[in-house]
């Protein structure tokens, strides 16, 4: 793995991404809302569990592989993450001005196997939750720490584990989290003006240190 300061801000990073209500979140909180904790609950299995082995398997083949045939690769990608890391916070500022409403809370009811599934889909097609994953999880891959492989599907699987605590944390409490934020939508507004600023400065600071580690040799 990369050194302890790369591992940090990695964590610290993830948490701010987890702790902002985006697309996963709000679905969360609309199922707990509308049909309780175990159809929330259910949807969260589908977000981790089942689009969890599609986006880390993908993860770990996809960039294992590319790294494995262009090292230098690396670099570019970790780049590409610093930039979008910049352009995400910056995203997430513009778009705290807009106005924040209950009516992402409001969805059709769903049965069990419909929770999973709906959970799956809109993981594997949250923008947000992809390019983090494909974009930034590079940036702290050091080649001379180990196999890349195993350092991809570390790195994934702790993003997956802590989506897993953060949104069934939601879960649990989908009822009065959905409701408080229904009340207090000034609320999101501030914490997306505060991720966004986290994000930029973290993007800013990839930037000016260069990325994770050296820059490889080959890969392994």
């Amino acid at each position: 793995m990369a050194n302890a300061s790369a591992f940090f801000t990695f964590l610290l990073a993830l948490t701010v991404l987890q702790i902002t209500p985006g697309p996963d979140m709000m679905l969360i909180m609309a199922r707990g809302v509308g049909q309780g904790r175990k159809v929330a609950l259910l949807a969260v299995v589908g977000m981790i569990f089942v689009s969890g082995v599609v986006q880390v398997g993908l993860l770990v083949l996809g960039l294992a592989s590319l790294l494995s045939a262009y090292p230098a690769a690396l670099i570019m990608l970790q780049w590409i993450g610093a930039i979008y890391l910049i352009y995400l916070g910056g995203r997430m500022i513009w778009g705290s001005f807009r106005k924040h409403s209950g009516a992402a809370l409001k969805v059709k009811p769903a049965s069990a196997w419909q929770a999973v599934r709906e959970g799956a889909i809109n993981n594997l097609t949250n923008p947000k939750s992809l390019l983090f994953m494909f974009a930034f999880l590079p940036q702290f891959v050091d080649p001379a720490a180990g196999p890349v492989w195993l350092q991809l599907l570390i790195l994934g699987s702790i993003q997956k584990l802590m989506g897993l605590l953060s949104l069934g944390s939601v879960a649990l409490a989908a009822g009065s989290v959905g409701h408080f934020l229904y009340r207090w939508p000034q609320l999101l507004r501030w914490q997306e003006r505060f991720t966004g600023l986290v994000m930029i400065a973290l993007g800013i600071r990839l930037l000016l240190s260069g990325h994770s580690g050296p820059a490889p040799a080959a890969a392994r």
